[in-house]
């Protein structure tokens, strides 16, 4: 399983990469393969401010839909367009070209309540 040690993580599944007041953000290696062939990703919250833990979309599988929850609270600045033509990119590349949005961040603190590489892999192995 691959967990980079340069990300944040949440309970729910999703990774977070901070640069400066902007991060990237996407699901993990284990959401991915927990999900399946992933099929359609939905995001219509572009230019609005969301709170941490609130959906900012959601994610299609050939077996399920779930949504996709925000780290830390922000604005959606970017969507990753790419995905709406080639959704497999989560799957082959969940942590690179597999990234799903971009946000500007309202709180930097909130940060400090997330998982480590090393937290988020106990989580995934109990």
């Amino acid at each position: 399983m691959n967990v980079p040690e340069n990300l944040k993580y949440t309970k729910d599944h999703e990774w977070i990469l901070v640069e400066g007041n902007e991060a990237t953000i996407g699901i993990t290696d284990f959401a991915q393969k927990e999900l399946g062939d992933i099929v359609f990703i939905e995001v219509e919250t572009i230019d609005e401010t969301l709170d941490a833990e609130e959906a900012f979309g959601t994610i299609e599988a050939v077996k399920t839909v779930s949504d996709m929850f925000m780290p830390v609270g922000g604005e959606v600045i970017v969507f990753n367009e790419d995905l709406e033509s080639a959704p497999e990119n989560v799957n082959k590349d969940p942590y690179g070209k597999g990234w799903i949005i971009k946000i500007k961040i309202t709180n930097i603190q909130e940060l400090d309540s997330l998982l480590t590489a090393k937290q988020y892999k106990d989580l995934i192995e109990a």
